[in-house]
């Protein structure tokens, strides 16, 4: 398999993940209806927020040293981490890049994680259910809840898999 690597995203990536963040808002638009601003570009606002949110582990994600997608990491309250972001390029996806880069953030991370997607996007639930039993089998606890998208009462609920990993 190619080399996949997660890496802790430092200032100099900020470009590179400001044009992945609108890549994977241009990939969600099909499921949210959202369209660009008026200057050609997708809402960023979320992950300037996150880049600069002591509590959130910004991470590139990469094949061959190119980019090939991202992960945003919060430490939230408490001793869970949440997914709040998760985005592999389309040319990467279904090769096994998107499975590996988990592992390697749950490597990093063990413990209870929250992962939110919206099920609206058919590949997103069975991806994540896909992901929980390969990393851990039977071991992986998981339950499944729709919560409301902060600060965006119009959006549809996000579904929410609350996952604990075995240490």
């Amino acid at each position: 398999m190619e080399e996949i690597r997660v890496r802790r995203a430092d200032a100099a990536d900020q470009p590179v993940l400001e044009r992945l963040w609108l890549l994977c808002c241009h990939d969600m638009s099909e499921f949210n209806g959202h369209l660009p601003d008026p200057d050609g570009t997708f809402q960023s606002e979320r992950l300037r927020t996150a880049l600069d949110d002591e509590t959130c582990d910004p991470y590139l994600l990469t094949v061959r040293e190119r980019p090939a997608g991202l992960a945003l990491v919060e430490r939230s309250p408490g001793p869970a981490y949440e997914l709040t972001a998760f985005f592999v390029v389309r040319g990467a996806r279904r090769t096994g890049v998107g499975l590996t880069a988990v592992r390697q953030l749950v490597a990093r991370h063990p413990g209870r994680w929250e992962v939110a997607f919206q099920d609206t996007n058919p590949a997103a639930g069975p991806f994540w259910r896909r992901a929980a039993r390969e990393l851990a089998g039977d071991a992986w606890t998981w339950t499944e809840e729709r919560r409301p998208v902060p600060g965006c009462p119009d959006e549809p609920p996000d579904l929410w898999i609350s996952l604990t990993a075995p240490t």
